[in-house]
């Protein structure tokens, strides 16, 4: 496929670091909108996604550092590269870091954090199905080998230096599974936003429908590595969905109205 989308010079642009960022752009902007429709403060979401996502990304670079010393003692720019090599679990550990910084920041802020979720569970789900696009594109997070008609195969060994990708070898598109995931729940999210009950629904329903349907989806990907009977991510999903029951817990309904104008309540009333 195309791992290397532009080459300046001796400086290369990745296929997958270009999707990252435009997911990254089009999160902050469905953020924005959803935080309006849920009278949420506008800049205070779109702040938190910033911080989020720069603390995701900074860790990640930084990580590359003990895990590649090396090459970073060899090249010390190499970190601040887009071209870097892939390793599975910094993804997750950088995550895990822009959540807890997020978290952070909701608390310091005083924001509604089950009405937040709302907010953000369609904006990340969007990022996630843009992301998978690019890893398909760049031969990220592969799949298992098949002989399905559908199979995808890679010959670039860029792809295979960057990211460990399989050569020449039938695999399953886990990218594209993954996208198309993300795209009918993004669909389902958005025509649930106007009907929710309470706040924190619907991030409880993305936590339980996204966490299932990864699990299934790691079986089929081929850098799954077990941590006992199931795959890290598979352990994450699992505990996404028990999460979901304590948002889904009917508790007080959403007291938002999400439409651009909302009537006014005689006082009284």
């Amino acid at each position: 496929m195309y791992p290397r989308l532009f080459q300046f010079g001796p400086f290369a642009v990745p296929t997958y670091g270009m999707f990252s960022a435009l997911a990254m752009v089009a999160m902050l902007l469905l953020v924005v909108h959803l935080a309006r429709r849920l009278d949420l403060p506008q800049e205070k979401l779109w702040n938190l996604t910033i911080l989020a996502l720069l603390t995701g990304l900074i860790a990640s670079k930084l990580l590359l550092i003990p895990t590649h010393f090396w090459i970073f003692r060899a090249h010390p720019f190499w970190v601040l590269g887009l071209s870097t090599r892939y390793d599975p679990w910094i993804p997750g550990v950088s995550a895990a870091l822009g959540i807890a910084m997020a978290w952070l920041y909701v608390m310091a802020e005083g924001l509604p954090l089950r009405r937040t979720l709302d907010a953000l569970a369609p904006a990340v789900t969007l990022a996630l199905g843009l992301q998978a696009i690019g890893a398909f594109l760049a031969g990220a997070n592969f799949g298992t080998p098949t002989r399905a008609a559908w199979a995808v195969t890679y010959h670039s060994t860029q792809a295979s230096l960057w990211y460990g990708t399989p050569l020449d070898r039938p695999l399953q598109p886990t990218q594209l599974y993954h996208a198309g995931l993300c795209a009918l729940l993004l669909v389902a999210l958005l025509v649930w936003l106007p009907r929710r009950a309470q706040d924190g629904e619907l991030a409880g329903l993305w936590l339980f429908a996204y966490g299932i349907a990864r699990f299934f989806l790691e079986f089929y990907r081929g850098a799954a590595s077990p941590v006992g009977i199931f795959t890290a991510t598979q352990w994450l999903a699992l505990a996404m969905v028990l999460t979901s029951a304590v948002l889904l817990w009917k508790h007080t309904p959403a007291t938002p109205q999400v439409s651009e104008t909302s009537p006014e309540i005689p006082a009284h009333l």
